[in-house]
């Protein structure tokens, strides 16, 4: 089969996963709102109406007001750009260390080898979260923390995971083929391992993004992430607390797009794992 058969034919599987589908629009639809949150909204999402506080949801706050009287759902778009913006980039920079580092070592072999699979052991040593927690306490409080603390920790399985890969990619009929020819390593690389490599990752990544994103309302609820005024899905949580019992919607709201956003995302990517996994394309 060729390249563009290839696509075609891991599209139509993919729409033949039906929750898989929704999961990714429902992901689509929701970073679509928040990058058009600036035209959507009413309220700005740090303006206090110390008058209208705590009111329940209505046409004129849909999901209605917090203990400072600001609206709600305009925090709620707001603090989607970070909590899942955050989660975006954090998954996009561990998921390039992990294939770096993992990718270096099973090629290289040797002492380089040695030394980066040792460095992956020492990370995974330690559950990620704690790890991630004490990194981002020990920098400023912020989002860029938050982001750093979780790209920094949770690159060790990923690395795992290619190294395994490349290390039996390398030695391949085809790899020895190109190698006897003259190829370059960079050419062996680009052109013969990382093609191969490519999919498990996408599926890999898809599969953590809701644990990335879990992990930044974590810490952020912690109060280790962006800080107030600024909105954020976790933070939002931490300060609806002591009004869980006397206004409940402040609570529901982003815990509801938490649920959401993982529950989609792992749709996805359970979707894209029985798509792209040749083993379970050749049960089928």
């Amino acid at each position: 089969m060729n390249t563009e058969g290839q696509k075609h034919y891991i599209i139509r599987a993919f729409l033949k996963q039906r929750l898989g589908v929704i999961g990714f629009l429902v992901i689509i639809v929701e970073i679509t709102l928040f990058l058009l949150a600036p035209f959507i909204i009413s309220y700005r999402p740090t303006k206090q109406h110390l008058d209208s506080k705590l009111q329940v949801p209505s046409w004129e706050h849909l999901m209605g007001t917090d203990q400072f009287g600001r609206d709600i759902f305009s925090r709620i778009l707001y603090g989607g750009r970070n909590t899942l913006g955050g989660g975006i980039v954090a998954l996009f920079i561990l998921t390039l260390l992990g294939v770096i580092i993992g990718g270096l070592a099973g090629y290289a072999g040797g002492a380089i080898e040695w030394f980066l699979m040792r460095l992956t052991d020492a990370v995974l040593a330690f559950p990620y979260l704690v790890l991630a927690l004490s990194l981002a306490a020990a920098l400023s409080p912020s989002l860029l923390s938050v982001v750093m603390a979780v790209s920094l920790t949770w690159w060790g399985h990923f690395s795992r995971v290619i190294h395994g890969m490349v290390l039996s990619l390398r030695d391949i009929e085809y790899v020895e083929a190109a190698r006897a020819l003259g190829s370059s390593h960079v050419r062996i690389v680009l052109h013969h391992i990382l093609p191969n490599v490519i999919p498990p990752v996408i599926v890999l990544a898809s599969l953590d993004f809701g644990l990335v994103i879990l992990a930044i309302a974590a810490l952020s609820y912690l109060g280790l992430g962006i800080q107030p005024p600024a909105a954020e899905w976790g933070m939002m949580l931490n300060g609806a607390r002591l009004y869980m019992f006397l206004a409940p919607h402040i609570m529901i709201f982003p815990g509801l797009m938490i649920f959401i956003s993982v529950l989609a995302s792992n749709l996805a990517g359970d979707a894209l794992r029985e798509v792209l996994d040749p083993r379970r394309r050749i049960k089928r």
